[in-house]
């Protein structure tokens, strides 16, 4: 029996050193950690538990027969993170460059169907040149596999994606179908060819980093969620994302302790709305007014920035916040902010997670560019990602709510539960300006001196329709509120939306307009 106990106890220290010391190495010199220091600076110390560790791929062609590393340049396995359940694999670089085989792929594969059929969170941690060209056609059925998996998966268990090397060709379609994707800044990149194709193709030069870094994807094309300076930020990153999602789609979130305070006023809101309705303000600081200290963690922040996303806590309780941001560009509505916000609502509506709608909108981006490039479906996706949501939605109007963007700004017709508004709200067609110029064009025309009969008008339509109170007459608006009482009226809110129960009708899906 020793002797067998020692051919295993080898066997194990073999599959501990991946593709070799030196490789390792090498992958230190890059600043990068191996498969094995990702997962356990991820999971609780020693709760990981590695399920293939002696897999070995089965190729035989082009010497791959004399090629063989115990695990198959993949590390799989379960253990907890904060002490709840998460399944986890961690692409190794060193063996084959992370390469996608066969049986790499059945080691995903097996992980991500315990994951669904245990009702708990996936983590990939991607690391890898793509797929396995001595394996063929093996190498893309496997690939395949997996991406039938991440569709099933979607809207059952949160699936997170940490990219932490190169993820190039097929193997970015699975991190595109997770829920959230997280990238290490100069370490990182995604594409579907890479630079020496595109450069053959459309004769562009661009570098690895400029094409599909963390930056570019964070910044331009919204790809990825959050850009993290390092892996280790990366990592504790998805363990702060975790904290705010429950395991499956059948729980709730953690609830973290939280004692009412006799005070929850926030005075300081009061004053942070400036004088002139055209000047900006950062809706960021009304969001970390309303919801509990430090608890706010936004998500795709460099890209759309006229809208802000994230998680945040109000009473202990997990919410999805989304924001209109009136520091950039008014905090318009246009097709990427229109994106980024239904993506975030729906997640939050497949996972139990509430909604905090704060709405600042002076309507619809206008211009050639948005209308040719579809800012009606893609608009349309925000509005249709509110009314299909049936968590608890809560909206608080605190200047702008115009036109179109109203309705589609979770508006109390779309199904929000409750609507406030400050006293400051301007609730309207569009703005007074606008109005003016167009119901009284003629009158205006035709007086002595028209700047002076506009000022009139516009001082008249604002005075009529610019506030919260004929929408309040209509129960659009439950309550116009003290902008120093809003956090007090979101905690009785979502207390008292907390047992909400809404069925939407029978169907196999809608067809959004995608």
């Amino acid at each position: 029996m020793q002797d067998k106990l020692q051919k295993l106890q080898s066997k194990i220290a073999q599959a501990k050193l991946g593709g070799g010391e030196k490789r390792i190495a090498k992958q230190h010199a890059k600043g990068k950690l191996t498969a094995r220091e990702r997962i356990e600076l991820l999971m609780d110390e020693g709760s990981f538990e590695e399920i293939g560790m002696l897999v070995t791929h089965r190729s035989k062609d082009f010497g791959m027969e004399n090629q063989k590393f115990l695990g198959d340049g993949v590390v799989t396995g379960y253990g907890t993170i904060n002490g709840r359940l998460v399944y986890v694999f961690s692409q190794d670089f060193t063996v084959f460059g992370g390469s996608l085989s066969e049986t790499h792929a059945e080691k995903i594969c097996k992980i991500m169907d315990l994951a669904m059929q245990n009702g708990a969170p996936l983590i990939g941690m991607n690391d890898s040149g793509g797929a396995r060209i001595q394996e063929g056609v093996n190498s893309l059925g496997g690939y395949a596999d997996i991406f039938l998996r991440n569709t099933l998966s979607s809207g059952v268990i949160p699936q997170l994606s940490a990219i932490m090397g190169p993820c190039a060709g097929g193997a970015v379609y699975s991190p595109a179908i997770t829920d959230f994707i997280l990238m290490v800044e100069n370490s990182s990149y995604m594409y579907v060819t890479g630079p020496n194709v595109v450069k053959t193709v459309t004769h562009e030069t661009v570098t690895h980093d400029e094409l599909g870094g963390a930056n570019t994807h964070a910044t331009k094309s919204g790809v990825t969620h959050f850009a993290c300076a390092n892996e280790v930020v990366c990592i504790n990153t998805v363990k702060q994302l975790l904290s705010y999602m429950p395991q499956n789609c059948e729980e709730d979130a953690p609830i973290y302790p939280y004692e009412v305070q006799k005070d929850e006023t926030r005075p300081q809101l009061t004053d942070l709305l400036p004088e002139s309705p055209n000047q900006p303000y950062d809706m960021r600081e009304v969001i970390e007014g309303v919801v509990d200290g430090d608890s706010f963690l936004e998500v795709h922040k460099g890209y759309a920035e006229n809208m802000v996303v994230g998680f945040a806590r109000i009473a202990g309780r997990s919410i999805g916040v989304v924001a209109n941001q009136p520091a950039y560009l008014a905090g318009v509505l246009d097709i990427n902010s229109s994106k980024k916000g239904a993506r975030f609502v729906r997640f939050c509506d497949a996972f139990n997670i509430p909604l905090l709608v704060l709405v600042d909108v002076p309507g619809f981006l206008p211009g050639t560019d948005q209308e040719w490039n579809a800012i009606i479906t893609n608009g349309a996706k925000l509005l249709y990602a509110f009314s299909e949501a049936t968590v608890p939605k809560v909206t608080v109007i605190t200047r702008k709510a115009y036109g179109g963007a109203y309705d589609v700004m979770n508006s109390k017709h779309i199904g929000a539960d409750l609507n406030y508004a400050w006293p400051s709200a301007e609730i309207a067609v569009m703005g007074a300006s606008g109005a003016a110029e167009i119901i009284f064009r003629h009158e205006i025309a035709q007086a002595e001196n028209p700047a002076a009969k506009l000022q009139e008008k516009v001082d008249d339509y604002t005075a009529k329709f610019a506030n919260p109170y004929r929408a309040a007459d209509r129960g659009f608006v439950d309550e116009v509120i003290h902008p120093q009482d809003t956090r007090i009226k979101l905690i009785k809110g979502f207390k008292m939306l907390e047992n909400k129960v809404l069925k939407l009708p029978k169907k196999k899906h809608g067809n959004m307009p995608l």
